[in-house]
Formats: C-alpha cells, sequence, structure tokens
C-alpha cells in the first residue's frame, strides 16, 4: 500500500477520521472535509500519487506548460496529510538533502554554485505563486540564524562560515559574534552564529492547500481518501487502488516516506521520523525577554538536527530528530509521536530561553520523511516504464518539491533541453539501502551514537572530532 499520506487509523472510519489533531499547521488551515473518492476505473494522461508539495507542483506547472492535460491526483487521505501539512516552516535553500560542503566534494564548485542559485531562485518562486494565486500562507523571508549553542559547537559554526565563502554562497551571509547573535534572539550558550537571508517561514498547510484548490479549478481532478495498491509500469501503466484502476500514459510518484510500502521501494528510502513540540502564543512582554524581532528561522549545529521557528500567531516551533528507526522501514499513524523526543524538545526550548519557562506547550506532532542512502534526492524519468519521480529530501524538501514539480513537468511534456537537467539534481540515483537486519542494526547505531555524542559534547564542551564512525556514517 501506498499513500501520500499516512495510512489509516485502525478501525476509525475514513470519512471520520481527524485530520486537524495531526497537526497544528492543519488546525490552523480552515477546511478539511475530504474530497470524494475515485469510484471505478478511469483514463488521464497522467496519474499522480500523492497530492502533497510534489505532487501538486507537478500537477501546477504541468497546467501551466500543457493545459489540455488530464490529470488525476490520487491521495490516501486528504491533501497535506504528510509533510507538506507538518513540518517545520521553513522554505530552505541552504541544502538539498546534502550541505552545500558536501555537495561540493561531490559535484564541484561550479555545479554547487548553479544547483544553490536555483535553489535561492526557488524559494522566492514559492512566495512569488503563493502570492499570484491567492493563497495566504504567511510568508516571512527573514533568512536563517544557524547559532552555536555552546563551544562545542563552534568549529561546526566556523566551518560553514568558511564552506560558503570557498564554494562563492555567502551573498548576503555573515557571521556574527556571541553579543551580536544575542542581540538577535536571546539564546542561553549562543556564542555566534552564521546568517542566510536565503530562507523563508510559512505556514505549510496553508500552501499545501491552496495548491490543491488551484489546480482543481483549472481541471485536475484530486480522489482523496482513494488507497493505492500497486503501480504497474510499462505500456499499460496505471495505479491499481482500492476503488478502481488509474490508467496513464505517465505516472507520477510522490509520496515520500510513504512509498517504503510500494513492491520494490522499501530500500530505496529510509523513513526517519521528525517532531514538533509547538508553545502557546507568548505575549508581548515574553517576546521582549526572547528578542527575535526579525523572525528568523534558526537552528544550533548539534549533530541531531533541530530546527525552530516563530509562527504566524507569535509561537515557537521546535523541531528535532530523535524518534527511532523501525524495523522494516516500518511506517504508522502510531509512530507519529514519540515522547521521549517530544520530551527532549520541550525541556531543549526550555533550557535555550530560561527566560521564558513558565510558558506552555499546546501541540505535539510528527511523521515520517524519506532519506536516501546517500542522503541526496534521487531523480526517476523512466519514459519506457512511463514513470516520473524525484524523492527522497531527508527533511528539506519544501524548495525542493517545488523544483521536483519543474523538473517533473518538464520532463512529461519533453522540455529536457532546459537548464534544470544540467543540475546535479537532475542526475542523481542513489543506491539502496542495506537489507535487514543490517539496516535497522546500522541506524539504530547511528541514532543512538549521535545522540550520545550532542549530550558529551554538551556537558564537556568538547566538539565531536568528526572521525567517529557515526559521524562518518551520518555525513551529509
Amino acid at each position: 500500500m501506498v499513500t501520500g499520506g499516512v495510512s489509516g487509523r485502525g478501525a476509525v472510519d475514513a470519512h471520520d477520521r481527524p485530520y486537524k489533531d495531526v497537526s497544528f499547521w492543519l488546525e490552523d488551515a480552515g477546511d478539511l472535509d475530504p474530497r470524494p473518492p475515485l469510484e471505478g476505473d478511469i483514463d488521464v494522461d497522467v496519474a499522480i500519487l500523492g497530492a502533497g508539495y510534489t505532487g501538486l507542483w507537478a500537477a501546477y506547472y504541468l497546467q501551466e506548460l500543457d493545459p489540455s492535460l488530464r490529470i488525476a491526483i490520487i491521495e490516501k487521505e486528504i491533501a497535506g496529510y504528510g509533510p507538506s501539512g507538518r513540518n517545520g516552516g521553513w522554505c530552505n535553500s541552504s541544502m538539498i538533502g546534502v550541505s552545500a560542503s558536501e555537495l561540493g566534494r561531490r559535484y564541484g564548485k561550479e555545479a554547487t554554485q548553479r544547483m544553490f542559485k536555483v535553489l535561492r531562485d526557488t524559494v522566492d518562486e514559492i512566495g512569488a505563486v503563493a502570492q499570484r494565486e491567492g493563497i495566504d500562507i504567511n510568508w516571512r523571508k527573514a533568512g536563517v540564524l544557524r547559532v552555536a549553542v555552546g563551544e562545542a559547537e563552534v568549529p561546526s559554526l566556523h566551518s560553514r562560515w568558511e564552506a560558503l565563502k570557498e564554494l562563492g554562497l555567502d551573498d548576503g551571509c555573515y557571521l556574527l559574534d556571541e553579543a551580536e547573535t544575542k542581540k538577535r534572539i536571546a539564546v542561553n550558550g549562543a556564542k555566534g552564529s552564521v546568517f542566510d537571508p536565503h530562507v523563508a517561514f510559512h505556514q505549510p498547510a496553508k500552501l499545501v492547500r491552496g495548491l490543491a484548490r488551484v489546480v482543481e479549478a483549472r481541471g485536475a481532478r484530486i480522489y482523496e481518501q482513494t488507497e493505492v495498491l500497486d503501480v504497474v509500469t510499462g505500456s499499460s501503466a496505471k495505479f491499481r487502488t482500492d476503488r478502481g484502476d488509474v490508467r496513464a500514459r505517465t505516472l507520477v510518484l510522490a509520496g515520500e516516506a510513504y512509498m517504503t510500502s510500494l513492491r520494490g521501494w522499501r530500500r530505496k528510502i529510509l523513513p526517519v521520523y521528525s517532531l514538533i513540540a509547538l508553545t502557546e502564543p507568548l505575549t508581548d512582554e515574553q517576546w521582549e525577554r526572547v528578542g527575535w524581532e526579525n523572525g528568523e528561522c534558526f537552528s544550533s549545529h548539534s549533530l541531531s538536527v533541530d530546527y525552530l521557528s516563530k509562527t504566524h500567531d507569535g509561537r515557537i516551533v521546535f523541531g528535532g530528530r530523535g524518534a527511532p528507526y523501525r524495523f522494516g522501514s516500518k511506517v504508522a499513524p502510531e509512530f507519529d509521536r514519540h515522547e521521549q523526543t517530544h520530551d527532549l524538545l520541550r525541556s531543549r526550548l526550555k533550557s535555550w530561553f530560561p527566560q521564558i519557562s513558565e510558558v506552555r506547550f499546546t501541540h505535539a506532532w510528527g511523521g515520517p520523511l524519506a532519506v536516501t542512502r546517500d542522503w541526496m534526492p534521487s531523480f526517476i524519468d523512466d519514459p519506457a516504464a512511463g514513470v516520473v519521480a524525484l524523492y527522497g529530501y531527508a527533511g528539506q524538501g519544501v524548495a525542493p518539491s517545488n523544483l521536483a514539480g519543474r523538473m517533473i513537468a518538464q520532463s512529461i511534456t519533453g522540455q529536457k533541453d532546459s537548464e534544470l537537467f544540467s543540475l546535479p539534481l537532475a542526475k542523481h540515483k542513489a543506491r539502496s539501502w542495506e537489507p535487514e537486519p543490517f539496516r535497522w542494526i546500522g541506524v539504530r547505531y547511528v541514532q543512538s551514537a549521535l545522540a550520545k555524542l550532542d549530550r558529551r559534547s554538551a556537558a564537556t564542551g568538547r566538539p565531536p572530532t568528526g572521525k567517529s564512525l557515526a559521524e562518518r556514517l551520518s555525513r551529509h
């Protein structure tokens, strides 16, 4: 079974699922009533699995390039039920699964510059489309602060800054010392930061739900609460669903981590759970204690990923990794919350901002994201099989999914002479993950070892060496 959203919730009837409980973003996004499901077999030009960012951007740009195309989007739950309606609100141009320095190591300086110029332009493209289509996504392009929290993170801070300069990607970026950083955001233990202006905050569910309305108004059909059971490729390409077959000239696979249940996909991507804790709205007096007047996105330099945003209604979103990998790349709704990790996020926020230790938390959620074996998204463009896909964003998919939508649309409409197809992303195909039980042993080891290294660094002030097995295995 493959979906663009999370699989079912036990015995709860599909039409009674509490979609507002999935994330604060969906709760805040307005009407979530499901669209009608598929009723019997249909024939279309393009069939898309998943009504998330990738699938909807692909439909949007296909409609721009060829308005005559018959497009069907098949979604197990509702549009935005997956990562597109759950992420941390970052529209980020500073990573493409892998960092700029890692991309430079793999592809060289010139290709890296082209890749990141396109990513930075893509951030602006998303904001422009939202404005043009009248989608209010609470857009705020205020950049990001990458803060060294504690002495142990200072080497990583300077390494990031030197890489930006060496690769010629420091346009608009600058290095802030401890005092300058704390003037921007009063983080306990901050030792300095790198500011990057090419990042924006948005309300993710408003974007994905708005895109769904736009492509639907242009003629695409979105079939919700329709489960794809199998994918048939070749001259008779189709999705087999629980409500009928969707036959198409081209199939677009845009299900991210949920595609691990698809035949032949279990080792292509690794589902990693990212979790979020959300505070109540802070008072004006509390915000005075914190600072953060510009509303930048914010993260530390820890090995265990974290990401923070200031929401449009004055809350703090704190997201991070830590939930354990499940044997066999299993994805299930009961894994969307992991109390130990949520408690860690809540306690870390209060340790970073002790001046607002009284703040309450109102929401907690999470969900799986897709990681390829080398952390960089893979592109499938196989006309003989009738399949196009770009997948494996490793939690950095908001901007790359728009780029993916344009690449998919250009591929389907025969415009492969576009500059996008000269980018490293268009040529990349990651190898498969190891079979079980080796996958489970390796991933659990890395998760545990990185968390241990972060705890040791915080306690001693000594940075990780970068030479440990866990660091080498997870380098990206």
